[in-house]
């Protein structure tokens, strides 16, 4: 006997009716997965929800014909970004979503994506816009014919361009640029670009030497293998940003310094230590500075002028490493308050010793106040980076 038709199946034959839910009045280009993948596209993002859809929309017009998958990696955003990717995802199985808790970076983002994907090309792009997407079928012919191992998308040579750039974020880009050039030896035209293509087999070969620290994961890539890549660069215009938040500022130098440290160094300094240091070097500065006002202006005695240089010294160490040391795992609103007074009341045994060793020390020389402070700020200094990490700013 024939089963009569059931009401949810179709009564027209369409190629991929998924593709097509929820997307009203939107026109989609539909494609459907026959053989394995050949390219995966990774996409860092932070706060970055409405990227996704005109991304994915470019993609599949100039991918057509390539097998490819697409991996956001998405570092805990706040605007439901890693959500609308997953949503994406049930419709179009090559989009995929990596999400990561507790910790941020653009480097490890990239890693993690590299490493989560099986195809033999991995390309590297970011998710705001700016990026060339027309460039990656050039890529993928390149490393197709042998002709690379990476593929880099250059805006400093003939036919590139950076003008979207303000004149800020293009001198930090120039100045990264020529010193990632003169210090590690690089010999590309745009080290610090994050739009490149790379085989699988190279990506392998040199990912347990990559230091993960720092801004660029292609500067890392390219001074860690020491020449041994083929390289070619194509040239794109960088684009204006259309959504979510500018991933380069003026801390990206102090990342490219930390990378620098760690590639001359073999990853013996760490990043965080190198930007504690930094912190400690500029609160000495200030503590002296407050003690000097206070003995000068205040009309107080040393012994309250130093608790007083202290307890402002903490304050201004705490506030600088939220914003550099921590910055991944920054405190803000009612955490950044509790924080603060933990790393007060946390400080405060290396601050009785600070302020007992820099009375001890005035008592020879009154005359040379600024010996007994020195001696005082730095007593507590190994004690405040040790417990900051354990008991401020550890990972919850």
């Amino acid at each position: 006997m024939q089963m009569p038709a059931l009401p949810f199946m179709p009564s027209v034959k369409r190629e991929s009716s998924l593709d097509k839910i929820d997307v009203p009045s939107t026109p989609v280009l539909t494609r459907r997965l026959v053989g394995p993948v050949e390219l995966t596209v990774v996409l860092p993002t932070f706060n970055e929800r409405g990227n996704v859809e005109p991304l994915i929309a470019r993609l599949e017009e100039v991918l057509a014909g390539i097998e490819w998958e697409a991996i956001f990696v998405d570092d805990d955003s706040q605007d439901g970004t890693a959500e609308h990717v997953r949503a994406v995802g049930r419709r179009k199985p090559y989009i995929r979503c990596l999400q990561r808790l507790g910790r941020r970076g653009l480097s490890t983002a990239c890693i993690e994506g590299v490493l989560a994907s099986s195809s033999p090309f991995i390309a590297v792009m970011d998710a705001d816009l700016q990026h060339d997407e027309t460039q990656l079928p050039k890529m993928v012919g390149l490393l197709q014919r042998g002709e690379a191992e990476l593929v880099v998308g250059s805006r400093y040579i003939e036919g590139g361009s950076a003008d979207s750039f303000d004149k800020g974020r293009a001198g930090v880009s120039v100045l990264a640029t020529e010193v990632a050039k003169r210090v590690l030896g690089v010999k590309i035209a745009d080290p610090m670009s994050g739009f490149f293509m790379i085989r699988r087999a190279a990506a392998e070969e040199i990912a347990p030497a990559l230091s993960s620290q720092g801004f660029k994961l292609l500067l890392d890539m390219v001074a860690t293998s020491r020449g041994t890549l083929r390289v070619a660069e194509l040239p794109y215009v960088f684009r204006e940003r259309q959504h979510g938040e500018s991933k380069l500022d003026a801390r990206v130098v102090l990342d490219l310094l930390a990378l620098i440290v760690a590639k001359l160094s073999n990853d013996a300094v760490s990043f965080r230590f190198l930007m504690f240091c930094f912190v400690g070097l500029t609160g000495v500065f200030i503590h002296m500075a407050a003690l000097a006002v206070a003995l000068d202006l205040g009309a107080l005695t040393f012994g309250p002028a130093q608790t007083l240089a202290t307890v402002i010294a903490i304050a201004w160490n705490f506030v600088l490493n939220n914003a550099l040391t921590y910055r991944d795992q920054r405190l803000s609103g009612w955490a950044f308050v509790t924080g603060l007074l933990r790393f007060q009341v946390i400080c405060a045994v290396g601050a009785i010793s600070n302020v007992g060793v820099a009375n001890w020390l005035y008592g020879y020389d009154p005359e040379e106040w600024w010996i007994a402070g020195l001696g005082g700020a730095l007593m507590g200094a190994v004690w405040n980076y040790v417990v900051s990490a354990a008991f401020v700013w550890r990972t919850r």
